[in-house]
């Protein structure tokens, strides 16, 4: 029997994961087919039991429902109880629906292994407040950075953020305009990409040692990224990545299988070329 899998969100026309995850149940010989729904936006809850109830093996999750998937779970992992949001649902044996956050985690390896920036005793600058980034923190602070500066426009929710993470680390809070020092590795988790704009941070953040990574990705250099490279970083990284390693560690939740996954990351970027 094949299972079956799927992406819900809206919209949801342009969605890679049914791309990433045909890839990865081909490199694993795993019998699965996995496709993209468009959920109404005061449907989610409906359109998961009608896919669960069809014999539905696993969900991604992803904008506008990490939200209604948190509260939709039965069960979570730690780093999915941390985040409050998810983009992964399982349906488990007793019939209960385990819910996990791969962002981070697939940020994290993205960067380490991937690209080969170590984490550990680095600068880090977060931008943004959001929930792509509460779905960052934990796995990031894992890695010990030497310190973490987390800057937001509203700096009231950056502290609220912060303080949700206390106990695994010291986070600095920040206005953009305030933010004051250099960085090893600056990670941009606001959207101000999609729309060609610029968190006004100070370009004294960049050295010739900077990494830039923006959690955002598109055919081009991403607005953040050109302006970390025109003020001389070291490295400039898209999301990308991100998104192909949080998928594989959906995969691997799912089947018990990790896909390798540098030869799908190269199939996506020659598409975006083309």
């Amino acid at each position: 029997m094949t299972d079956l899998y799927a992406v819900m969100g809206n919209p949801i026309g342009h969605s890679k994961s049914p791309q990433i995850h045909t890839a990865f149940a081909k490199i694993t010989d795993q019998n699965m087919l996995y496709s993209a729904i468009l959920v109404p936006l005061d449907g989610f809850d409906t359109a998961v039991d009608d896919f669960f109830r069809r014999g539905g093996k696993g969900l991604n999750i992803t904008v506008p429902f990490k939200e209604d998937a948190w509260r939709y779970a039965d069960k979570f992992t730690a780093r999915a109880q941390r985040a409050e949001a998810v983009n992964t649902l399982q349906k488990l044996e007793d019939g209960t629906v385990l819910a996990d956050n791969t962002d981070g985690v697939g940020m994290v390896r993205d960067i380490m292994v991937n690209q080969g920036v170590t984490i550990e005793g680095k600068r880090v600058l977060i931008l943004g407040a959001g929930g792509a980034v509460r779905g960052i923190l934990q796995p990031l602070l894992e890695q010990k950075p030497a310190s973490v500066t987390l800057a937001n426009r509203t700096v009231s929710k950056a502290e609220a953020l912060a303080n949700d993470f206390a106990d695994l680390g010291d986070i600095t809070v920040s206005g953009f305009a305030e933010v004051a020092g250099q960085f090893d590795l600056i990670i941009n988790g606001t959207s101000a990409s999609l729309a060609g704009e610029l968190p006004p941070v100070p370009a004294t953040c960049i050295t010739p040692d900077t990494v830039s990574y923006d959690m955002m990705y598109g055919a081009e250099t991403t607005v953040f990224n050109q302006w970390a490279l025109d003020l001389g970083a070291a490295k400039a990284i898209d999301g990308l990545g991100m998104l192909v390693e949080q998928a594989a560690e959906a995969f691997l939740l799912w089947r018990d299988v990790r896909p390798a996954t540098e030869g799908v990351m190269s199939a996506i970027r020659e598409d975006r070329r083309r």
